[in-house]
């Protein structure tokens, strides 16, 4: 498209100005404007503005800045709120604030400055480009306001993290009489949806729920999924189901928002079923619901049912694209796949820094030092800048790979790139130093550091002392442990067992004193297998599963196996207070054992077995899970809070750290 901006009088008429060939244009064919353009004599000068040139700098270096604006300041076209319009639209498209700010300033300088619809086209571009200090500014300038303005700035503050700001306009405008439309209140329930806690997210969705329903926008389809997405992510789920049910019509968002409500609690079930029954009223999945079910899938480390998707979206023809890519490649690593994450990752057609990091991630979960530092080599070769995510991934593989030195190098490299180091850097380093057993240098490296350190730093060390039985060292760490967090009952568990591994029974009963004094509990250990798609929980010494007699004999059988060629049970792990023969019973039926042996029962020879537990795999089942995978000649796969263990022929991925 071009426009002819020369103006000019022949026989006192004015001829075409940008205006009137972008109204024609708009209206008519090429064929019809060429018809009706006036034809322009010889001795008057004429400018072309093509479309493209409508940003065009000025020529001149004393200009405006924008050589259309100079045009105008020349009169050789006349000033016109359709030129304003198209060079703010311009600006927004791509993303040009700096060159909106000076069609801001040639429009404060004309008639059209009072002009509410410019003003609010203004507004936007500021909005759209992410300057909302800038929109804030001449929001808070305009001397008229309309409910396009109200909208524009809280849609603004919503759509980038500034959700209270944009909560805090909504009285403010009602005070000023104006009358919130759908797309008001769409943007407030979702900056509400956005606030930091679910008891500020319920407070203020449930009072827009409430004010919504007064002025009948309750049944919108735009207020309705915002409503919906807000009850979703506060996890009141019974809500969200409320409002999905009273819909009068349903689309993908909709179904997306409920499933991804349920697939952020855990609760793997309910959105698949949700995702059936989206199949089944011819509603598309996208993207999202993938992304959606993934997430769920990774949460419980339910291989089964991700690969059951992933195979629905490749019959669909969807294609891997990044944000649901990079999902399904930590619903594999997270399921104990890291073959099939790393093919995904391959197989990604665009791969950005999430990609790169998400497989950074995996390999650091799965304990692959080596592989993460060349997949990072990979990732600067191809040009792509580290962030904090990076490193932080990174040194979290080389701490449980036990490359001291490469972590060590990549820590202090991250000044290259103007990275300031975190708590969480600090703890992998913490981490990495006392897995080598230089428990003095972590200590010495925790007081020189640039920031505080946090209960986490000192539980890393802590850690390390329980592993390299640093009893001493280990109670000072602890100490400084429960100073800053003294609810958490791991530190606790830690320093009784490395009191108890000292002999030091005293001690171990005041530290399990104290947890009991101070209301601090011991999470309750629960372990889990995946086998043809159901999933079977166990707890210690559990009774409830129908196959439990044969579970236990099971167990028994392979007990003996394996202390046959070496297994000698570790009662240092069980309560101190219980006779040596009284703990070695107990130590057979934790949570663990009982899914193993579950397993071995229930799992085609020769198949991988995939276990997971909510926290800390205890020291004599790693023990004893080494073994085993050496007796019955298979791959055990033991994913806990801290990292994935692979048993695989009487060893261990992790090393015996973990």
């Amino acid at each position: 498209m071009s426009f002819i901006v020369s103006k000019f009088k022949c026989k006192g008429i004015t001829f075409f100005s940008l205006l009137h060939v972008t109204h024609y244009s708009s209206r008519f064919s090429t064929a019809a404007v060429a018809s009706i353009e006036p034809k322009i004599p010889p001795d008057f000068s004429s400018c072309i503005v093509q479309d493209k040139d409508l940003l065009l700098k000025s020529l001149n270096p004393s200009g405006t800045g924008l050589h259309v604006l100079d045009l105008v300041d020349e009169g050789s076209l006349e000033p016109h709120p359709t030129l304003y319009h198209l060079l703010l639209k311009k600006c927004t498209f791509l993303r040009k604030p700096k060159l909106g700010k000076i069609v801001h300033a040639h429009i404060s300088n004309s008639l059209f400055r009072g002009d509410v619809v410019i003003l609010n086209t203004l507004l936007n571009m500021y909005a759209k480009c992410g300057c909302l200090d800038d929109a804030r500014n001449l929001f808070d300038e305009m001397s008229v306001k309309d409910m396009v303005t109200w909208t524009t700035l809280i849609t603004a503050y919503s759509q980038h993290d500034r959700p209270l700001d944009a909560l805090l306009l909504f009285p403010q405008m009602l005070s000023l009489g104006f009358f919130p439309n759908e797309f008001t209140l769409s943007s407030l329930l979702k900056a509400s949806a956005a606030l930091p806690d679910t008891p500020q997210i319920y407070f203020h969705g449930a009072q827009l729920h409430g004010f919504s329903f007064k002025c009948g926008f309750h049944s919108n389809v735009y207020v309705s999924s915002s409503l919906l997405d807000m009850y979703a992510r506060c996890g009141c789920m019974d809500e969200a189901h409320f409002v999905f049910d009273v819909l009068p019509t349903k689309n993908e968002v909709s179904w997306n928002a409920l499933i991804a409500g349920h697939a952020r609690k855990g609760q793997l079930d309910r959105a698949l079923s949700l995702f059936l029954k989206m199949l089944r009223q011819d509603f598309q999945p996208t993207h999202f619901t993938f992304s959606s079910i993934f997430g769920a899938c990774a949460s419980t480390g339910s291989l089964e049912q991700g690969k059951w998707v992933h195979a629905h979206v490749i019959k669909s023809g969807g294609e891997i694209i990044a944000f649901m890519g990079n999902t399904l490649l930590h619903m594999y690593a997270k399921s104990g796949s890291i073959q099939d994450a790393k093919m995904i990752f391959d197989r990604l057609v665009k791969r950005d820094l999430v990609s790169w990091n998400s497989m950074l991630t995996a390999y650091a979960q799965h304990g692959l030092g080596k592989e993460a530092v060349q997949c990072f080599q990979k990732m600067l070769n191809i040009g792509l800048v580290p962030n904090d995510i990076t490193f932080l991934c990174l040194l979290t593989a080389c701490s449980r790979a036990g490359l001291l030195e490469e972590g060590q190098y990549y820590f202090k490299s991250m000044k290259r790139y103007n990275i300031e180091p975190g708590i969480s850097h600090y703890v992998t380093i913490v981490d990495l130093l006392g897995r080598a057993g230089l428990l003095n240098e972590a200590l010495r490296f925790i007081n020189e550091m640039a920031i505080q350190p946090t209960a986490a730093v000192w539980g890393a060390l802590l850690g390390a002392c329980r592993m390299h039985k640093n009893v001493e060292m280990g109670s000072f760490a602890a100490e400084r442990v429960f100073e800053l967090d003294p609810h958490d009952s791991g530190p606790h568990v830690l320093l009784s067992n490395i009191y108890a591994s000292g002999n030091r029974w005293r001690d171990a009963a005041k530290v399990r004193k104290l947890m009991k004094e101070s209301g601090v509990k011991k999470e309750p250990a629960c372990s889990w297998v995946e086998i043809q798609n159901t999933v079977h929980m166990f707890v210690a010494s559990d009774d409830s599963h129908p196959q439990m007699g044969a579970i236990y004999k099971k167990w028994e059988e392979i007990s003996a196996r394996i202390k046959e060629i070496g297994y000698v049970p570790d009662t240092s792990h069980e309560l101190f207070y219980m006779d040596e023969q009284e703990r070695e019973v107990k130590l057979q039926y934790h949570s663990e054992k009982l899914a193993l042996a579950f397993a071995l029962l229930n799992s085609p020879h020769g198949s991988t077995i995939r276990i997971k537990k909510n926290i800390r795999v205890c020291g004599d089942c790693h023990s004893a899970f080494k073994f085993v995978s050496k007796v019955v000649g298979r791959e055990i796969i033991v994913r806990d809070t801290n990292r994935f263990h692979h048993f695989y022929d009487g060893s261990c991925s992790c090393g015996n750290f973990w």
